[in-house]
């Protein structure tokens, strides 16, 4: 999850959520987009959806602020040059965050880890070719397990969502045969399995 650090109370030092205010002339989601770029220089973003409405009307001291919090997915290939108050962090080891972003982010992880289950939506976090050992990679952090190569391999395929390119990555330092490379059949999300769940192996 990228978070800024506050330079301005309320919460000075604290770590928040990019956003900002709804001009007059765009909608939610142009705002999202321009805000992102102006703050954080994230531009090239693979899915951006509506999360949530937060109005609890104490999430922010004085006058009432009601949010309406985004999911935007980067694929993981991709570093964005951050300014210096920016960081990714680890959604499992959020710092302290100011108002109520960490229950976005929360609701956020949430909502992605559902929609990988029956979406292609991982298309969304994968480079445009990958192995599928990297590919169990990305799926294993955002679903919070470990999850079997061998079996996102076959679901995925069983919904037609992988594509052999025909292409090898190159081999690593341990040499052994090169691992073929996949991409996703669609780049807009689709639900593929509306019943589906990915459940963590039993402990």
């Amino acid at each position: 999850m990228l978070l800024w650090r506050r330079a301005l109370d309320p919460h000075l030092g604290r770590w928040s959520l990019p956003g900002g205010r709804l001009r007059l002339d765009e909608d939610v989601e142009t705002s999202v987009r321009r805000q992102l770029k102006e703050k954080v220089d994230v531009r090239q973003l693979k899915h951006v959806e509506q999360l949530a409405v937060f109005s609890d009307p104490h999430r922010v001291p004085g006058p009432r602020v009601v949010a309406t919090a985004f999911l935007a997915l980067v694929p993981s290939d991709v570093d964005p040059e951050v300014p210096e108050d920016t960081e990714w962090h680890d959604v499992a080891k959020l710092p302290r965050t100011a108002f109520d972003h960490e229950a976005i982010v929360l609701r956020a992880r949430d909502r992605l880890r559902s929609k990988l289950s029956y979406t292609n939506l991982g298309f969304a976090l994968a480079p445009d070719q990958f192995t599928i050992s990297a590919l169990r990679g990305l799926y294993s952090a955002a679903l919070g397990y470990r999850v079997s190569a061998t079996n996102l391999q076959r679901v995925l395929s069983r919904r037609g969502l992988l594509v052999p390119t025909g292409h090898t990555a190159p081999p690593g330092r341990a040499g052994g045969r090169p691992a073929a490379l996949f991409s996703f059949a669609g780049k807009g999300m689709q639900i593929t399995d509306p019943f589906a769940v990915f459940k963590p192996p039993n402990r």
